[in-house]
């Protein structure tokens, strides 16, 4: 099944300030996840990003909350963004049969998240080269018990050209030009 501009919603999973410095690779995956934010605000794709416990953990690191609204913001205390009323209740109301998640820990936060929307009947996709954990042993457990659970691993150029659909239009040159050259 591929993921639609229609049907999508992308979520972007604790990005935090004191998280990420122990992530493996976060500077890759918060680039990777701000330029796919950037191009689903183009598409018109509602993008929400979880945090964490922000007392604790701070709050989503600049390279991605500068990209979105304040509305955007979901705070949780549960790992699964699912698990959390009030996350759930957002995602719900977007209308969303494919969610698109990234973030962190893979094997925490990300995990339980994408297993319990896939749980609700959700069409859930994992951008991999925009998920890590504090140990790249830890994301590909992580990963493989997805896999099995019936979660889509994808990239985030997939889910790029997905959304876009076809080359020739004017949206495709525009974001080609700007995020796949």
């Amino acid at each position: 099944m591929l993921m639609r501009v229609e049907t999508s919603c992308l979520l972007a999973v604790d990005f935090q300030e004191r998280l990420m410095p122990a992530i493996h690779d976060a500077d890759r995956i918060v680039a990777n996840g701000a330029w796919l934010i950037q191009i689903a605000q183009r598409l018109k794709v509602p993008v929400l990003a979880s945090e964490q416990y922000p007392k604790g953990l701070g709050h989503t690191v600049a390279a991605i909350r500068d990209l979105l609204p304040a509305e955007a913001f979901m705070e949780k205390i549960h790992f699964s963004c699912a698990a959390e009323r009030d996350c759930m209740r957002r995602i719900d109301a977007l209308g969303c049969q494919q969610i698109i998640v990234m973030g962190a820990e893979a094997h925490v936060c990300v995990l339980q998240t994408a297993l319990d929307l896939r749980a609700a009947g959700k069409d859930i996709y994992l951008v991999a080269d925009a998920v890590s954990s504090r140990s790249p042993r830890d994301v590909a457990l992580a990963l493989e018990r997805m896999r099995a659970e019936g979660v889509r691993v994808v990239s985030r150029e997939m889910a790029a050209f997905e959304w876009l659909h076809q080359s020739g239009t004017d949206q495709f040159r525009e974001i080609s030009r700007e995020f796949l050259r």
